[in-house]
């Protein structure tokens, strides 16, 4: 081979080899793969990137590979799981690694990384809830040695190794006093002499690098292999305490070419799963003495205060953004958005906007303080209330507040959603209407008619500075609420809406982002026989992805500046949505998208022809006289056209369920019905909904079978061999053939909106769960949701706290169902049934929660494996009867069976109150204190953690390779049923 060296007339240049290391295991036909940021690793083309060889080693496969780099070369790397082809398969989650070869090691030598697959719990304690809040003052530690560099240099010690240990240890907070006094610190013990021969007083000291990394260089001789190791922690107290699981173990192969340079990578720290507890309540639920008859931003403060002194390190609130789409009580409902980007008017502090308030608007804030606090929220009055003084203070203040330096700041960054917001606000009010297709010729959005409605020499300018106002004020207060939670050790966690109104900003903004002639809900479930039909348009993934899914990265930025956590509402919608005509008003005649249609050519196959007769309403005279009586010839003959003899079919004008409601609402007002419209629309959408298969509107060749289609008349109709032929068709359509389509569309689209921001992701997943949902789940570490009368096992009544899974959030009920209190009280027979399967007991339970009940069955899930138990506030006042004065059915929050209902919950005691309640707060915080759960922390209060047991300093080890590691995945990068990874 050429050397270009002596062309040049230079000297040539040795390369370092750089070796790869990695414990997984595969299965058939897949390979492992490392791709990198430099061109020698594939500049992240994972097509060009390094293939690694498979080798077992003992019980392991190990996937090594090398390549030469030159001495002080750098870049950041991954590994990823691919097929023959090197299309990927799977690829690590967590942040990106660093490659970076320290100064002192020369050309010619041996570099080898060992590394440990990461999963997406490995990242978790990057996320924001963890990193900024909780485990704050460990991450703030000062940087004893840069990360990658080295203290010793091997050159001319032929038979010397240097080792560097690296471990991820994020939770060091063991007390104020430790980290202050820096007495922090992180060692390695084992087998060899320097690393103490087990005795942990004299264990390898490591230096903290930053970002919770610790990492030391060791110098041993090539024949000190192989050695045995854990790592320690030194904490509280002046006690160490040691890691769980086997012992590390560290070999070298056999080859020639031995590496001197080891770099070992191993992971977390491993320690009992860090475990925590919250509480959640709407926002507009929250009562204070001093708020306008509903939550508000800064009572945020107040809840804060109980959460800690109740033992919680979170408080979970619902959607708050703006949904001021009718100007009617129907924007109650939180999930339907005006804007993603908007905070809600609703929860606006007046009082706070100004320092300098009249008396006259003083008097008139107190006049509606009292008018309007009321058992609920009074959703028109209160904002209308809120609004009518805001404009009074502005008309004061605009010009102080709008020249200002900090409006100006918060403008100029947010000004891509602000204006077209405010510009909306205005129109929609103009044309008193947020349908924007009745706009005229601001129906069609463009950036040059946006420009000229927020103009400053335009006569409504002061109306689009009212909106810039309110939402400056929002965001004020907002943020100091966020930043008083920060600073209190508590994670504020947010609520993402799967859907936006279809009458919102972002529709008119980007209207190519959504399919605006669908709509979205749920197929019947728990909630819901029937399904639910939410009304918002579905979106268009394929034209998101074009941009990298910049709306929604832009959506959830906005979002982490205020949450530290969020929770993304029924998140089956990323994998696959239920989507309805837009004409559709019930959520029965659905379908998935995306899904795997059934072809035409598919149901010949199986000798299905008569596709009219089954995608169409199957109605024969038998079946109208059946279901309205003597009523029937009324409704044939007002709705139904006989296009053959006793066969029925609706008319042009009732032809959809909108238009079967519209016309009976005529008839209505004409007094022509003889029964009631709710029983008679009730009917009528059964004959419309009574068919086998949907036909798709964009290919007519295309069908999918209707929910639950066995209950129709249409299928009870035909024969038996076209009756098993479908029945086999809807069972691999629901449960099998979609599958491996939905993961591939989750794994493209989750991912990149969890990298949108640093907050930590919850998933909503309750309801008809498709196989591949928790898999992808675990594998992004998405925390999942488990409520207790709702457990996914179909074999179970009632769910096992105890036998849930870490990666999930445990609560004993949400605010989509009743109570605690409520669903003990509706069923009788239920209730004997719980208390004899779950407490244990024959006896006869009290038809009352009483509050041994309710301490009981908290009780439970504080004690569960999951890292998060959240409760409603609602179920934690159930605890003193002292609360539970107030019927229990008025405590729930939502009614998913009616779509109309009115969100207007307000909890009958105040903060203050509750604050003054020191009964109530330790009985809280005995039950957190008691499960071994983390909890905030006083300042004249030492926490005493099951999870940092120390051990004395003075203690001998004895290795032990037999305990059991809580990271089953770590070795294998299978994932395995669980993954504990926050620590």
């Amino acid at each position: 081979m050429m050397n270009l060296g002596l062309l040049s007339g230079t000297k040539a240049t040795k390369s370092v080899n750089v070796s790869f290391r990695l414990p997984y295991y595969t299965h058939w036909g897949q390979r492992l793969l490392v791709c990198g940021s430099e061109a020698v690793l594939g500049s992240w083309n994972v097509k060009k990137g390094l293939l690694l060889n498979p080798v077992h080693q003992g019980d392991e496969l190990v996937w090594t590979g090398s390549v030469a780099v030159p001495s002080g070369f750098g870049c950041e790397y991954n590994y990823y799981v691919v097929d023959d082809d090197k299309n990927v398969l799977r690829w690590e989650m967590g942040r990106r690694r660093k490659l970076l070869l320290p100064e002192g090691i020369q050309g010619g030598e041996v570099v080898e990384f060992h590394d440990l697959w990461q999963t997406g719990s490995d990242d978790l304690p990057f996320r924001s809830a963890f990193k900024n809040v909780i485990f704050n003052r460990s991450w703030n530690l000062n940087v004893e040695r840069p990360l990658g560099s080295i203290q010793n240099n091997l050159e001319g010690e032929a038979d010397t190794l240097l080792i560097q240990f690296k471990i991820c240890c994020p939770n060091v907070e063991e007390d104020t006093s430790t980290i202050e006094a820096g007495l922090v610190q992180v060692y390695v013990i084992g087998s060899h002499v320097k690393l103490g021969q087990w005795k942990i007083q004299d264990g390898f000291k490591l230096s903290y690098a930053g970002n919770s990394i610790w990492q030391g260089d060791c110098v041993l001789q090539k024949g000190d292999l192989p050695i045995q190791f854990k790592y320690s922690k030194y904490g509280k107290a002046g006690k160490f305490s040691l890691e769980t699981g086997p012992n590390r173990e560290l070999a070298v192969g056999s080859s020639d070419n031995q590496p001197r340079y080891i770099f070992l990578s191993d992971g977390m720290f491993r320690e009992l799963p860090w475990r925590g507890a919250g509480i959640a309540i709407p926002m507009f639920s929250v009562r204070s003495e001093s708020d306008l008859g509903v939550g508000e931003f800064l009572d945020l403060k107040l809840l804060v205060d109980w959460a800690v002194d109740s033992g919680f390190h979170l408080v979970q609130l619902l959607p708050i953004n703006d949904t001021s789409v009718h100007g009617m009580w129907w924007d109650s409902y939180p999930y339907s958005s005006l804007s993603v980007f908007a905070l809600h008017p609703l929860y606006l502090k007046v009082q706070a906007l100004s320092d300098s308030i009249p008396d006259d608007i003083k008097l008139e804030i107190q006049e509606a303080k009292h008018r309007l606090d009321g058992k609920d929220v009074d959703y028109e009055a209160t904002l209308a209330t809120k609004l009518s003084i805001a404009k009074k203070i502005f008309a004061r203040e605009k010009d102080l507040i709008l020249h200002s330096k900090s409006f100006q700041k918060y403008f100029s960054e947010n000004e891509d959603w602000l204006k077209p917001y405010a510009a909306f606000c205005f129109l929609r009010d103009f044309f008193e209407t947020s349908d924007h297709s009745q706009w005229g010729r601001f129906s069609q959005y463009s950036k040059n008619k946006l420009e000229k409605l927020v103009t400053k020499d335009s006569l409504h300018y002061d109306v689009i500075c009212f909106h810039y106002y309110i939402q400056f004020h929002l965001h004020l207060q907002l943020s100091a609420a966020a930043g008083y939670a920060r600073k209190k050790g508590v994670v504020l966690k947010g609520d993402l809406p799967i859907g936006v109104d279809r009458n919102s900003v972002d529709t008119w903004v980007y209207p190519n982002l959504f399919r605006m002639n669908t709509s979205t809900g749920a197929p019947p479930d728990y909630f819901d026989k029937n399904g639910q039909n939410w009304g918002f348009p579905t979106y268009n993934w394929e034209e998101m992805s074009k941009d990298n899914y910049s709306w929604w990265r832009a959506r959830l930025t906005q979002m982490a500046k205020y949450f530290t956590a969020y929770r993304i509402d029924h998140i089956l919608g990323i994998f696959r949505i239920w989507e309805l005509p837009e004409h559709a008003m019930t959520g029965l005649v659905g379908k998935f998208r995306p899904s795997i249609p059934l072809s035409q050519e598919e149901l010949e196959r199986e000798g299905i022809w008569d596709f009219d007769r089954l995608s169409r309403p199957y109605i024969r005279q038998e079946l109208l006289q059946q279901k309205f009586g003597a009523y029937w010839t009324f409704i044939a003959s007002n709705f139904l056209n006989e296009y053959q003899k006793h066969c029925y079919e609706f008319k042009e004008d009732c032809s959809t369920e909108k238009k079967i409601a519209a016309k009976l609402k005529s008839c209505a007002e004409s007094s022509l019905l003889l029964e009631s419209e709710n029983k008679t629309r009730h009917d009528l959408f059964d004959l419309f909904q009574n068919i086998v298969l949907i036909r798709d509107l964009e290919d007519p060749r295309k069908f999918y079978p209707r929910f639950n289609l066995e209950d129709t008349s249409n299928f009870k109709d035909l024969d038996d061999h076209s009756k098993n032929v479908l029945k086999r068709l809807y069972n691999d359509y629901y449960f099998h053939r979609q599958e491996s389509l939905w993961r591939q569309n989750a794994l493209k689209t989750l991912p990149a909106l969890l990298d949108a921001s640093d907050m930590l992701a919850c998933g909503e997943d309750l309801g008809l769960i498709p196989s591949c949902v928790h898999p992808v789940m675990q594998e992004l570490a998405l925390i999942g949701l488990r409520i207790q009368r709702m457990p996914s096992e179909p074999d179970l009544e009632f769910g096992v706290p105890s036998q849930y899974g870490y990666l999930t959030v445990c609560a004993p009920s949400c605010h989509d169902c009743s109570t605690l209190r409520a669903w003990w009280e509706e069923d009788e027979e239920r209730r004997r049934r719980f208390f004899k399967s779950v407490v244990g007991s024959d006896m006869l339970p009290p038809s009352q929660c009483v509050p041994d009940i309710a301490h009981f069955i908290l009780r439970q899930h504080v004690e569960a494996p999951s890292m998060w138990a959240i409760f409603p506030l609602q179920d934690l006042l159930a605890l003193k009867e002292e609360y539970t004065t107030r019927p229990a059915a008025e405590e729930t929050i939502n009614d998913p069976t009616n779509p109309k209902h009115y969100w207007r919950y307000r909890v009958h005691v105040t903060l203050e109150s509750l604050m003054k309640d020191n009964q109530l707060k330790t009985t809280i915080k005995d039950l957190v204190r008691g499960s071994g759960r983390s909890y905030p922390v006083g300042e004249n209060e030492v926490q005493v953690n099951e999870e940092t047991a120390a051990t004395s300093t003075e203690k001998q080890l004895v290795p032990n390779g037999d305990e059991k590691l809580p990271v089953a995945s770590e070795l294998t990068g299978i994932p395995q049923k669980e993954t504990l990874a926050v620590h």
